[in-house]
């Protein structure tokens, strides 16, 4: 005789909570079943958080039935979702859905013509261990439960070895691993450099995978026949058993936070999950985050150096271009300004000259501008009209001299010179881009192959995979590129990196971008003479800027991260930021301006209220509302309201209770939580 039971089951809708259904079928938390949701009685997909004893007051449904497609999902990952819609206040029913692959498990294959997610490659032996690396790697295997460490090492220190040899040692125990790493760092450098140490052992997964490639690498983990998982943040999803080891490459990339829907921050749930699979994380990094570097200084995170990179090769030197000084009276100066007045006003005669000596040696240049196209923006001189996206407020790029891009919504228009506004002046294009960069480069450095990375031009893995080989073979001689080339690439001719504009940077609407520019400027010059061999001249880095006193450049001119750190953190801990004190974001968006205003300051009004009832609320600071830095984007109006505080566990049921069950909020209007923000624009 079977009995019926009553579970609460995570159905896959926008709801807060899980709902309770019955059922007579042998069921067990973590199942996947299917549920009838809603009047129309149409199914979707639960997890069974586990049988309950209460009763609702209203007709309970059946579970339809169980997806004998997947095994139960272990208890330690049912229990780490249930923390990420916990702690994220995302509803758990989409949180669990991301725990499964996109597609169905098929055995009939399409043949693909796509290269294979990881290369066969020939496998290489295990280099060796300079003393620093030897001691790193010691002392974070002496720990098989959950520890968290920091791996702080400077670029080109061998970070990548020490994680190869503690995967290496997990892999022996009989253990797997799950290496995350920001989604542009996901190179084909660098899997191979995993695929040829550990052979047919890696499953990959990342969003340049087809649904078929990542549901194949997907159940290539769970079914055991990989050990080793290497991906982006949303690899954490996949549901490895016996899991001994979690490593976070470049921990502290904002790409690790997701921006939409469930708002989570890679690292963080990385360390969650190490906690609830008892194993060991490994975070490493040149500039770690903050928020990591003051909880390995307090002792939290177990704290290991690598301060010299391998076999000794110098750090490169340095060199910041006062941009303010290219302009001047002085007549010798006018002299040597008249000799290079056929240079475009963002070059600097230094590293013109620079450029020049290391391009005749036969190595390569980088130049790094955080801007795609050929200007930031069109205006037009007779009246002060700039051509703006009609869906976001934001003034559109020039691309090719001929269209006009939202590089937000992708609205495209072509680029007419007559001032619409006006009907008189002519549209001029002012400001900087990577595609302006590389025409001038073309005419200044005739017969020179130079190659240009941006999202415009690297669209597909297939296109960076080329890009990689030709930097390697050496058939670039100048590679300009935004963020996209600062990361984890290393190249053994690139010996000149050019920061155009540094300044790009500095003055964003945001009280991380000191730190975000500080990275920046250090992971980039990081790029330059990697290989450099004893007696030869270290690399070279060039910062051309405006401000040359700013923070991020007099501490990184000098290497110098725990410095930066220490200075950063007193401003921050004067103000209560993070990671001295915690902060969430509510944006509220709809696409009627009055109702949006009006939204923002009845939340405003409900946190002040909240504030005054409840005693344990007292350190909370409501800021705002006001509008978004960007205050209208894909024809949704933007305001933000923020609260701080320096009680961390207020932060979490305060933001739950002001938000309540939202039926106060007016259709047509969105109120988005964001946890712990990375971005306040």
């Amino acid at each position: 005789m079977s009995s019926t039971q009553l579970w609460k089951v995570a159905a896959d809708a926008p709801l807060p909570e899980a709902l309770t259904y019955s059922s007579d079928l042998p069921l067990q938390r973590g199942q996947l079943v299917t549920v009838p949701l809603g009047r129309g009685g149409r199914k979707v997909h639960g997890l069974i958080l586990g049988p309950t004893q209460e009763v609702p007051d209203f007709e309970v449904k059946a579970v339809d039935s169980i997806v004998e497609e997947y095994a139960p999902l272990p208890e330690p990952y049912v229990k780490w979702l249930e923390w990420l819609a916990q702690y994220y206040l995302h509803p758990v029913g989409q949180v669990v859905q991301s725990a499964f692959p996109p597609l169905r498990k098929t055995e009939k294959q399409r043949a693909s013509k796509r290269p294979p997610v990881i290369p066969q490659l020939e496998a290489d032996s295990a280099l060796n261990l300079t003393d620093e690396q030897q001691t790193c790697f010691e002392s974070i295997a002496k720990f098989s439960s959950f520890s968290t460490h920091l791996l702080f090492g400077v670029t080109g220190s061998g970070k990548t070895e020490v994680y190869l040899r503690l995967l290496d040692k997990v892999l022996s125990e009989g253990k797997r691993g799950i290496v995350l790493v920001p989604e542009i760092s996901l190179t084909p450098q660098l899997i191979q450099r995993f695929a040829r140490r550990f052979g047919d052992k890696i499953a990959a997964l990342h969003s340049q995978l087809t649904d078929r490639e990542r549901t194949n690498q997907w159940w290539d983990i769970v079914e055991g026949r990989k050990s080793i998982l290497i991906g982006a943040r949303s690899a954490l999803f996949c549901p490895i058993d016996n899991l001994g080891l979690i490593i976070v490459d470049e921990e502290h990339e904002p790409s690790f936070k997701q921006d939409e829907k469930l708002k989570y921050n890679g690292r963080d749930a990385a360390v969650m999950l190490g906690k609830q699979m008892n194993c060991p994380v490994v975070l490493g990094s040149a500039t770690p985050s903050l928020e990591t570097w003051k909880n390995a200084v307090e002792g939290k995170y177990h704290l290991h150096r690598l301060t010299r990179r391998v076999a000794n090769r110098a750090l490169p030197d340095i060199e910041v271009i006062d941009l303010r000084k290219l302009k001047s009276d002085d007549e010798e100066k006018q002299k040597a300004i008249t000799k290079y007045s056929h240079l475009p006003f963002w070059l600097s005669p230094d590293l013109y000259e620079r450029m020049h000596q290391v391009l005749d040696r036969g190595d390569q240049a980088a130049l790094f501008l955080n801007r795609r196209g050929i200007a930031q923006m069109v205006v037009c001189p007779a009246c002060g009209h700039t051509r703006e996206c009609p869906n976001c407020d934001i003034s559109l790029t020039l691309h090719a001299h001929s269209h006009l891009i939202c590089h937000y919504c992708d609205y495209h228009e072509n680029f007419k010179t007559k001032c619409p506004d006006c009907k008189e002046g002519q549209l001029e294009a002012i400001g900087l881009g990577t595609e302006l960069l590389e025409t001038d480069l073309t005419r200044l450095f005739p017969g020179k192959k130079i190659a240009r990375a941006d999202r415009d031009e690297i669209q597909s893995r297939a296109d960076l995979e080329d890009l990689i080989a030709n930097m390697e073979s050496g058939d670039i001689d100048i590679l300009v590129g935004t963020q996209m080339i600062a990361k984890g690439l290393d190249f053994p001719k690139l010996k000149l990196v050019g920061l155009v504009l540094a300044d790009v940077g500095f003055n964003l609407p945001d009280f991380r971008a000191t730190e975000r520019s500080f990275q920046l400027i250090t992971q980039m010059s990081g790029r330059s003479g990697r290989h450099v061999k004893d007696g030869e001249s270290p690399g070279l880095v060039i910062i051309q800027t405006f401000n040359t006193e700013h923070d991020s450049i007099t501490f990184a001119k000098n290497h110098d991260f725990e410095g930066f750190a220490t200075h950063e953190l007193e401003i921050r801990s004067a103000l209560n930021y993070p990671p001295m004190g915690r902060l969430v974001s509510f944006r509220i968006q709809g696409t009627k301006l009055g109702q949006v205003e009006e939204t923002a300051r009845l939340l405003a009004r409900r946190a002040q209220a909240l504030k005054t009832q409840f005693p344990q609320y007292g350190s909370i600071e409501v800021l705002g509302p006001a509008e978004a830095p960007l205050s209208k984007l894909r024809g949704q109006f933007r305001y933000h309201l923020l609260i701080k505080t320096t009680q961390p566990a207020a932060a979490n049921p305060f933001s739950r209770q002001l938000l309540g069950d939202q039926d106060w909020v007016p259709s047509g209007v969105k109120i988005l939580i964001d946890i712990d923000p990375m971005s306040l624009l």
